[in-house]
């Protein structure tokens, strides 16, 4: 029985939780019981918050034998990337410089759910301040793959995707920065949102004008995206973005119900010049054919695809932001810090004020250009990734090969449709859509108009009931 509660998604989790039929205890000792035995194969949490989760869960359940009100989450348990703050709980960062940093405060995200009755069971590893797209550190290692040990998780919120991936917990926080919860959504075969900005409020970013980053749901399932996202979403005055944004209806957008008749589509395998594994194009035409038998009409967006070549702008916003943000550290503690973020640091040395001024003018254009797009269209469909999920051994600044041949730029050429939806803020998330040879993941990219999660939800809820990848789950041996 506890095997079989680690396998059922939130929406149904807290509809038996309501009507006794399943018990917050059994539930939250089931998943931790289940995280402890995984961790030695996946290395996916740097803390699992076994006591404090058990004594919630028997609150939860006195609540519930009580006939208290319950929130949206009740008894739910969760986990959170340890990027993001948790009262009481450590926060690392993935940092050795951060290795004992206890927050006295949870992010706003974490406190919604919080509110709403969800258990904390553990905080997520993540790469050094989730700055890339793989996930080790010199605070714990490598993070493995949910399907194959051999193959990288992908990142920055890579332990956010296992442990969702394999049952540790049915929901979870992470971040999103360029793709950091759509990457290793894709490469886990779950469901990553990367939402509007402002639709969930980002307590704890520094620069909350310019803001590219996100506090994201990832789940199994698009019903349990929707019920995060119930949660999480509305106005905090610490977040600007947010600020008058409404929350409505998310668990209603989210029912697989209709078709997509009247809807238009535009499709792009990838922006010109960047390569696609034959198991990406294939799964991605499949895709496609799904979405036309919904009623959908398909538009391939060829010569505004140029649009999306952002490579030299990103660069510019991003490893600024970063060298502002830790440049002192590692001139005090280089030693102590990733290798791959210290090269950053140091691939933004050569960038001016005006030069980033003129990249925030670029982020700006891009932002218009893309209106433009989707004023005619109501969504972009990409791939989340050009290939599945590489070996466990690559390196950020090494070749990138897909289907025999090495590109010398992994960023550019594994995941070139993520980054831009952080610069416009448009809503973009990942989903499951198919597996190559070798049983790894291979995840398709909706994006939709600005603030329009809805619709967004809806299509990814059809496309989802359209298929049956659900059924798969890893093979994890805890012999």
């Amino acid at each position: 029985m506890s095997e079989a509660l680690c396998a059922l998604p939130a929406v149904v989790l807290r509809e038996q939780i309501a009507r006794h039929a399943v018990s917050p205890v059994e539930l939250t000792r089931a998943v931790l019981d289940r995280a402890e035995q995984l961790q030695p194969m996946l290395n996916c949490f740097i803390t699992i918050c076994r006591d404090q989760a058990l004594r919630e869960a028997a609150a939860a359940e006195r609540a519930v034998m009580d006939g208290e009100p319950l929130g949206l989450l009740h008894g739910i348990p969760f986990t959170v990337k340890d990027l993001v703050n948790t009262r009481g709980v450590r926060t690392t960062f993935g940092s050795l410089l951060f290795a004992d940093n206890v927050p006295d405060q949870d992010a706003v995200a974490v406190a919604r759910l919080r509110q709403h009755g969800a258990i904390l069971v553990g905080k997520t590893t993540t790469p050094e301040f989730g700055a890339k797209c793989l996930t080790d550190a010199p605070l714990f290692g490598r993070t493995r793959n949910a399907w194959s040990a051999a193959h990288t998780c992908g990142g920055s919120s890579g332990g956010a995707a296992v442990a969702v991936a394999a049952g540790l917990a049915p929901i979870a926080v992470a971040t999103d920065g360029g793709g950091s919860t759509r990457i290793p959504a894709a490469c886990n075969g779950v469901v990553g949102l990367k939402q509007s900005n402002g639709v969930i409020p980002h307590s704890q970013v520094q620069d909350a004008f310019g803001n590219y980053t996100y506090v994201t749901p990832m789940t199994r399932t698009v019903a349990d995206t929707a019920l995060m996202l119930q949660a999480m979403a509305g106005p905090d005055d610490s977040d600007p973005w947010s600020i008058g944004v409404p929350v409505p209806d998310y668990l209603s957008a989210a029912q697989p119900e209709g078709d997509l008749r009247g809807r238009r589509i535009l499709f792009c395998a990838a922006p010109p010049g960047r390569p696609v594994a034959a198991a990406v194009t294939e799964a991605f035409a499949t895709a496609l054919t799904r979405l036309r038998a919904l009623g959908a009409e398909l538009v391939e967006l060829s010569a505004a695809a140029d649009i999306f070549e952002i490579e030299p702008l990103w660069r510019a916003i991003n490893h600024t932001t970063w060298r502002a943000r830790f440049a002192d550290m590692a001139a005090k503690s280089a030693n102590r810090m990733s290798p791959s973020l210290l090269r950053q640091l140091a691939l933004a040395s050569a960038v001016s004020g005006p030069d980033y001024q003129q990249a925030m003018f670029g982020r700006a254009a891009l932002f218009r250009r893309v209106q433009g797009l989707l004023a005619d269209h109501d969504f972009l469909v990409t791939p989340t990734l050009s290939c599945p999920a590489p070996p466990i051994e690559q390196d950020l600044f090494e070749p990138l090969e897909i289907d025999g041949r090495r590109y010398p730029d992994l960023r550019a050429n594994w995941f070139p449709w993520t980054m831009p939806f952080n610069l416009t803020g448009h809503p973009a998330v990942s989903l499951p859509c198919s597996f190559d040879a070798a049983g790894l993941p291979i995840g398709l990219q909706i994006v939709g108009r600005f603030r329009a999660e809805m619709d967004v939800l809806r299509l990814a809820a059809l496309f989802e009931a359209s298929q049956d990848v659900l059924a798969r789950w890893p093979a994890l041996d805890m012999a």
